[in-house]
């Protein structure tokens, strides 16, 4: 029997997943288990349903990627429909654990896999997370003389990091101008006479929450009655991560293929694959996202790609999409879309873990839908 505590089994998966890259609205991470207690098993699925539960066993942990307790609730009761479920795990001692947005969004994350299973070629983000933290760089002109009290300051007051690395900075020497007009009290030089001398020129980045301190240690440490300096707001840079991923074949193929493709390479659901587009019409750069995607659909036209592929697209957004862009639209379930990530989660705990800690993906069918019926009339 595994002697995992649950408590490692979770930094694992919040490693792979990390909750910061969660939506704000959205709820993750353990909802229910003891971290000290050892877990004898992980079985993944997308939904945490009564058959899902059922497959779970006594003492092991259920990952799944949709929250139980997504909204607020005021009660867990066992004559709840999700109360009761939460009840069977605790009694039989297992646990639930919830890797939702912050693993749409992780790299690899869900769309990666959605991706693979299409055979597609990442090729990057469709809507990137910002790298780290807002970031200014400062630049500074101050007497050679003072320089080092003015890096001291600064570096003191939160400027200066950049990775493992503090203190850093950038500084080169030059002439600096400046005219004293009346009313002015100049540590260099005197009212009406212009002033030509040495100064250096020192950069340092800093995060844009410590304009403040920084600004009032500068002026501090600064000889002069008026420093001259620049504070730029740096661009954000992607980090890698985000919603969704654009990619491309290995060939091009027509629509008509592609969404042949999609049938036959994403598990079968009564939802099926429908499309919007030209059936003829060459496909080969695809923008892929697992889950509901329509809030993406004007990003992915913006992208070039040649079609989006993601699930539970909506009449009147679709309609308006392909009004005004030639991007074909394939729709598949919601489900189906994300299922593949079950094993690539699955792959982050087997390559932790090996064989002391059984994973398995569950292949039960957890898409509400499961009826479907062709119209009799035809279509015109």
């Amino acid at each position: 029997m595994s002697k995992i505590p649950l408590a490692r089994v979770t930094e694992v998966l919040d490693a792979a997943y990390p909750p910061q890259l969660a939506q704000s609205w959205d709820s993750v991470g353990l909802v229910c288990g003891d971290p000290g207690e050892p877990v004898t098993s992980v079985t993944i699925a997308v939904d945490a349903t009564a058959e899902v539960v059922d497959a779970v066993p006594d003492r092991g942990l259920l990952l799944a990627h949709h929250p139980l307790l997504l909204r607020g609730v005021d009660t867990v009761a066992a004559n709840t429909a999700k109360g009761a479920l939460l009840h069977r795990l605790i009694r039989t001692g297992r646990s639930l654990f919830t890797a939702h947005t912050n693993a749409d969004a992780a790299a690899p994350g869900v769309s990666d896999a959605l991706a693979e299973t299409l055979g597609l070629t990442v090729t990057g983000v469709l809507e990137p997370v910002p790298a780290g933290p807002d970031l200014d760089k400062w630049v500074i002109f101050t007497p050679p003389t003072a320089a080092d009290a003015v890096r001291a300051a600064v570096f003191d007051a939160g400027a200066g990091h950049i990775g493992d690395y503090s203190q850093c900075c950038w500084t080169v020497t030059g002439t600096g101008q400046f005219l004293p007009n009346d009313g002015a009290d100049p540590a260099v030089g005197t009212v009406g006479a212009l002033e030509r001398l040495s100064e250096d020129r020192v950069e340092v980045i800093a995060p844009a929450r410590r304009r403040a301190a920084i600004l009032a240690a500068m002026r501090a440490a600064h000889p002069y009655e008026e420093p001259a300096f620049d504070v730029f707001e740096l661009a954000e840079l992607p980090a890698g991560v985000g919603i969704g991923r654009i990619g491309e074949l290995d060939e091009p193929e027509s629509l008509a293929q592609f969404v042949a493709r999609a049938g036959a390479r994403l598990p079968a659901t009564s939802w099926g694959v429908r499309a919007s587009g030209d059936p003829a019409a060459l496909v080969r750069a695809v923008a892929v996202s697992g889950g509901a995607g329509d809030s993406l659909l004007s990003t992915a036209a913006r992208s070039g790609v040649d079609v989006f592929l993601t699930s539970d697209l909506r009449h009147h957004p679709a309609d308006e999409q392909r009004r005004v862009a030639s991007m074909a639209l394939v729709d598949v379930a919601h489900w189906a879309s994300e299922f593949p990530w079950c094993a690539q989660a699955a792959g982050v705990l087997r390559a932790a873990f090996g064989d002391a800690l059984p994973v398995q993906v569950c292949d039960i069918r957890t898409d509400p839908w499961n009826l479907t019926a062709h119209s009799q009339r035809g279509e015109r």
